[in-house]
């Protein structure tokens, strides 16, 4: 009995010591996944260079020498995935959108009179493209012939804008033309109400707005002169962040990811030692049970 209880004993520390490794190359880790930055901490962004987009996106819709009486107008064409298209008229920054499966479609002012209009496509360094094909197309303003001015547009600094989700993303606009007081309103692409705002003058305003999830959205702005002369403004805003299928909760509680990993290579180069125990064990056992029938008296 004392010898099986030696090899019982020797086995189960053999097996201790495998089982020992084992878990000792077993990860198990706790991930606590935050949004940064986080307030009074530094963070620091790092942009590799890369060279522009050497193609320009195409206007293929309005074509040149159409002739239309009425705004907005659309404006599509050719492009190049995930870049950003900016479109101008006579030079002025009209509107942008970001170009998906290969093409783009914008809604844009126009000038009374003569408008050239071009596009060019971003990428995230802001780098520009070459230009695209020049369309020349006309607007008959027929609406108030000799009532105010008849020359107003909207238009900004920026085609695109980003801030955090739950944090204030505000937004310089410029009204030019026309008169005063002028009805806003700023549809900021998420489903939430449209927001109505009033401006005395003409020239520089904010429009803010707070998103709750990550995204690119697509605002129009809208504005309404005394005399009923409207302008539009089509931007891109971005909420900073990863976009997921939850993107639309409000819940801002942070999320625990655990991560278990197992490395079996060390258990496998174990494997012999494990064999060997095994022999050891039996022939301790062996030995012990020889010793014990010779030395037993029959």
């Amino acid at each position: 009995m004392k010898s099986i209880t030696r090899y019982l004993s020797f086995t189960i520390a053999s097996f201790a010591v495998v089982l020992s490794a084992v878990m000792l190359f077993s990860a198990s880790s706790t991930v606590l996944a935050v949004d940064n930055p986080k307030s009074g901490s530094t963070g620091l962004t790092g942009q590799i260079g890369s060279a522009p987009p050497k193609t320009g996106p195409t206007i293929t819709s309005p074509t040149n020498g159409q002739t239309f009486t009425a705004t907005p107008v659309t404006v599509s064409g050719l492009c190049t995935t995930g870049l950003l298209v900016k479109v101008f008229s006579n030079n002025v920054f009209m509107g942008s959108v970001v170009c998906a499966n290969g093409s783009y479609s914008i809604k844009i002012d126009l000038f009374s009179g003569q408008n050239d209009l071009l596009a060019r496509q971003y990428d995230a360094l802001d780098q520009a493209s070459p230009d695209s094909n020049i369309v020349r197309i006309t607007f008959n303003d027929q609406q108030f012939n000799g009532v105010g001015s008849t020359l107003m547009y909207l238009t900004s600094d920026y085609a695109r804008r980003g801030a955090n989700p739950g944090e204030t993303l505000l937004w310089p606009i410029i009204i030019v033309g026309g008169t005063g007081p002028y009805a806003i309103s700023v549809d900021w692409g998420d489903g939430k109400p449209t927001d109505l705002l009033s401006q005395s003058f003409a020239g520089s305003f904010n429009i803010s707005h707070v998103y709750d999830s990550a995204g690119v959205y697509n605002i129009t702005i809208k504005a309404t002169d005394k005399n009923g002369l409207t302008a539009y403004l089509q931007v891109v805003g971005v909420a900073n962040g990863a976009i997921t299928s939850s993107s639309n909760s409000t819940d801002n509680k942070q999320s625990i990811l655990t991560v278990t990993k197992v490395i079996w290579a060390p258990a496998a180069m174990l494997l012999p030692l494990i064999l060997v125990a095994f022999w050891l064990g039996r022939k301790y056992e062996l030995s012990s049970l020889r010793k014990h029938f010779e030395n037993t008296e029959y």
